[in-house]
């Protein structure tokens, strides 16, 4: 059993703003190096799509207010299942909103 990379149980080598690339290529490899196949399937699933991770990390942009608007949607459309017609669950979600 390997042991955990410096820095691999915590956050990437990236922080909020102005990650950069090199440093989280830099976890990538120690992770990689170790015997670890937990982190090494995640590895391999953050280099399938590396810009768009970067740039989730990097920027000051979120979709955090949406998400939160499809949650709210969500628990009333479970709240309602079976209990009334669309018209009173597009009345609820519009007052919810």
């Amino acid at each position: 059993m390997g042991t955990i990379p410096a820095g691999a149980g915590s956050r990437p080598a990236c922080r909020r703003r102005g990650p950069r690339r090199r440093d989280l290529g830099q976890w990538i490899d120690r992770v990689q190096a170790n015997d670890l196949p937990a982190l090494h399937s995640f590895v391999n699933g953050l280099g399938q799509d590396l810009d768009a991770v970067v740039a989730g990390l990097s920027l000051r942009y979120s979709s955090g207010a949406v998400e939160g608007h499809n949650n709210k949607i969500k628990m009333l459309k479970r709240q309602m299942f079976g209990r009334a017609n669309f018209d009173l669950l597009r009345k609820r979600v519009l007052l919810a909103a």
